[in-house]
């Protein structure tokens, strides 16, 4: 049986996503990320790989990078969550989701995109997570704290104004 099955998404409310079919225990393998080899060079000289609309990318090393951007990878339907519950992992030319905690039966699986935070860019990409850690947008956990710094100092300078 798969750990796993399509529904329509809570996160994306226009697409879908993958739910547990059964409760998932931390550290179990759910699926594997699959797509096309390609080279590095090629995704800087291919408009498919522009950063203004989704992109399903995965460097693999200072060489190949993996595209998932194919309706047979399943895997490409978990959504981005602020608190997510699985993780990509990977080995050599091999991609795959793991469970990083616990996950319950009917929950849907979700990964952290590792998106990096990017002053220009980043507003392209909000998060419909709707997680209580939630920043707004799909930036990496490790560079979140570059978004929350800069709205809270732009409430201090309303707070300021406010005052004066």
């Amino acid at each position: 049986m798969k750990l796993y099955r399509i529904k329509k998404s809570n996160i994306d409310n226009k697409g879908r996503g993958l739910y547990a079919t059964m409760n998932i225990k931390e550290g179990t393998k759910i699926i594997d990320y699959i797509g096309k080899i390609i080279t590095n060079k090629q995704v800087e000289q291919s408009n498919k790989y522009d950063n203004k609309k989704p992109i399903y990318l995965f460097t693999l090393n200072n060489k190949y990078t993996l595209d998932g951007d194919f309706s047979w990878n399943i895997a490409g339907l978990v959504n981005h969550s602020c608190e997510a519950n699985a993780q990509y992992e990977g080995k050599g030319l091999k991609v795959w989701i793991t469970a990083q905690r616990d996950i319950k039966k009917g929950e849907e699986i979700t990964c952290d995109y590792g998106f990096s935070f990017d002053k220009e860019d980043y507003r392209q990409f909000p998060c419909k997570c709707r997680a209580k850690n939630c920043c707004g947008y799909i930036i990496r956990e490790e560079s979140r704290w570059r978004l929350n710094k800069k709205f809270a100092m732009s409430n201090k300078r309303k707070s300021i104004n406010n005052f004066l």
